[in-house]
């Protein structure tokens, strides 16, 4: 195996359609609660587009006109849904082995993402992931993507400058809040946004497969 890229001491991974292969089903749950709700049912690109953000920040980019009273209808309808299916989501392949090899080699492994709190940890548990990670941060508990808070806070307690941190999502959300922070980012183009509009926020590589992100982590 080759010698990971130390360049980066800490590596900060969103979670959906990133890590986890999500993006198909948080769309069809959206667009199902919507439906429920006789509301205006956001297209695939309109839904997938908010992936990454916090939930209440999803719901008034999708639906603008909705009273923010209404938000809590939406998300009931939405969990219900998620949680009868999150059970039957995967990894993306290889990122098990890739996650495993960079913790191996010294690198500090962190998430920063739009879940909340308990459904980070629900999904960490099922998938034995819990001991992958140095620490995670939730949009439920810090500011959501794209203000860097989640990253300034990992950068502040773990005592890693910026330029020792790379940023790995598959969002421009998440290219922002690299942007945003000072830190550089990698974007994956298997997830929720599409490749050209990743490119506009010139991440310093993007990616189409899992193996293309070992490649350039372990060169």
């Amino acid at each position: 195996m080759k010698t990971a890229n130390l360049r980066y001491e800490m590596i900060v991974w969103d979670w959906d359609g990133t890590i986890m292969n999500s993006t198909p089903t948080i769309v069809e749950c959206m667009q199902k609660a919507c439906a429920d709700l006789d509301l205006e049912i956001p297209t695939d690109a309109q839904a997938s587009h908010v992936i990454g953000l916090g939930l209440q920040e999803s719901i008034q980019m999708i639906l603008p006109n909705l009273h923010p009273g209404d938000y809590p209808l939406v998300l009931e309808r939405f969990r219900h849904y998620y949680l009868s299916q999150d059970h039957e989501l995967i990894l993306f392949h290889g990122i098990r082995e890739l996650l495993e090899d960079l913790k191996m080699k010294g690198h500090l492994l962190a998430v920063a993402t739009g879940k909340p709190r308990h459904g980070l940890d629900r999904t960490l548990r099922f998938h034995g992931l819990e001991g992958f990670f140095h620490d995670t941060k939730t949009a439920d508990q810090t500011r959501a993507k794209p203000h860097p808070q989640m990253l300034l806070e990992l950068l502040d307690k773990w005592g890693t400058p910026p330029h020792k941190v790379l940023m790995i999502g598959d969002t421009t959300h998440d290219l922002k809040m690299a942007k945003n922070a000072g830190v550089d980012a990698i974007a994956v183009a298997y997830g929720a946004h599409p490749k050209e509009e990743l490119l506009v926020h010139s991440p310093i590589a993007c990616v189409d497969y899992v193996t293309e992100l070992r490649d350039i982590l372990f060169s």
